[in-house]
């Protein structure tokens, strides 16, 4: 990766005209889509039979392939599918069973009798929402040109906010009004829906020619390219940390509120419509500032709102139910959250080699997700030991090592950002 002159800032609207930027947001929503099966929706069904926020954390680790995804993604950038392409035909694949798996979900009535099912058909919907990304990932950082990171980022921010939050909200409404089993396939019918736009997708080119790399090959090469970027090591702690504050503050969201006094109708249509509101926004208004500010001054920015707007919720905890307070600190945290993960996957984008980005971008989404997928048991232990105030004191704090970082790279930040992509 040679450093190289920046190319020409494009104009919003322009790129957003481009068929590419339309098929990274709808994908975007296709990721977004199974996301809260193992986390909000999981919490609102097994508190409908008393399971312990414990309990709840403890469960949540059937989200960890979302952090074993580098163990099979070279699998998925080596081997191209005999339909659709080397991006599409798997995408298509993993849609189809993921519904399926889905829809398997109804069949469970008394979730206290069936623990054990369920969470092996949790790991299931994970493990194929896990691969679903790994290409949906690639296919991103393989269409969107380097000028574009920031819009492109955008665009995937916000499909996969719109949908992860709408799969969320239709879940708690339906299974409030017609129960968990009309729920559960109400998702399931919605992936299949996604899939057309799968199909009507841009392939993107390939860039490894004729010679298509063995196996091996496709492990090696790839971590031999990733760890010779100048500073990488530094790189890689700054990814973990960037969001980690963020990740633990809404690890707990919806017990939080169900706990503040909501019903699961009032988070899934009130709450979450904010939370859905003010992350769109933010994708949005990310996307247009990182094209004017870089990506330097943009991930320093966005990581203190980040910080400061998780303070929010100390009010709220404070006040109770609250609906001015309530809305506010979900609107301006939703929008600080969706802004933040514009600058971290525009620095993963920048990191990666297209012939290898599966590979390469399921690493470093890895260990940006590591806070998100490691911090329910002890996140449970704390709201439930010390409260939900101790709680959101905790998240602030845990957010101040990042900004800390991105001051100390400043300027390897504006090297990387002015590097073409390879």
């Amino acid at each position: 990766m040679s450093a190289g002159t920046p190319a020409a800032k494009p104009r919003i609207r322009d790129v957003l005209r481009q068929p590419r930027m339309l098929a990274i947001l709808l994908l975007g929503g296709a990721s977004g889509l199974p996301n809260p099966l193992s986390e909000a929706t999981m919490q609102a069904w097994f508190s409908d039979f008393g399971i312990s926020n414990t309990q709840i954390g403890l469960l949540m680790y059937v989200a960890l392939p979302y952090l074993l995804k580098p163990l099979w993604a070279p699998l998925l950038d080596r081997y191209t599918p005999p339909w659709l392409g080397r991006r599409r035909g798997w995408i298509v694949t993993f849609q189809f069973l993921l519904a399926g798996a889905i829809a398997s979900l109804a069949a469970f009535g008394d979730v206290t009798n069936h623990l054990s099912i369920i969470a092996c058909v949790l790991l299931a919907i994970v493990f194929l929402s896990a691969s679903q990304d790994i290409v949906i990932d690639a296919y991103r950082t393989d269409v969107a040109r380097p000028e574009e990171r920031g819009p492109a980022a955008a665009a995937t921010n916000l499909g996969y906010r719109a949908l992860s939050y709408g799969s969320l909200a239709v879940s708690l409404i339906v299974a409030d009004v017609w129960g968990w089993r009309a729920a559960f396939l109400t998702i399931a019918v919605a992936t299949l829906l996604l899939i057309p736009a799968t199909i009507l997708a841009p392939e993107p080119d390939d860039p490894r020619g004729n010679r298509v790399p063995t196996l091996w090959e496709s492990v090696i090469e790839p971590l031999r390219e990733l760890f010779a970027v100048r500073g990488m090591v530094a790189l890689v702690l700054l990814i973990l940390l960037y969001k980690i504050g963020d990740a633990f503050a809404l690890k707990f969201f919806t017990k939080f509120m169900l706990d503040v006094g909501l019903t699961k109708t009032e988070v899934g249509l009130l709450i979450k419509a904010f939370l859905t509101g003010g992350a769109i926004l933010g994708a949005l208004l990310g996307g247009i500032w990182m094209i004017k500010l870089g990506l330097r001054r943009s991930m320093f920015i966005f990581a203190i709102v980040q910080a400061l707007t998780n303070l929010g919720y100390l009010l709220l905890a404070a006040t109770g139910k609250n609906y001015a307070v309530m809305i506010g600190a979900v609107s301006l945290d939703a929008l600080a959250s969706g802004m933040g993960n514009i600058a971290s996957v525009a620095l993963m984008m920048a990191i990666c080699d297209k012939r290898f980005s599966a590979f390469q971008y399921a690493l470093l989404s890895v260990i940006a997700l590591l806070p998100r997928y490691t911090l329910g048991y002890p996140a449970g232990w704390i709201a439930d030991h010390g409260g939900w105030t101790t709680y959101y004191w905790t998240s602030f704090a845990l957010a101040i090592p990042g900004i800390l970082m991105i001051w100390m790279m400043r300027r390897r930040i504006e090297d990387l950002d002015r590097q073409p992509a390879t």
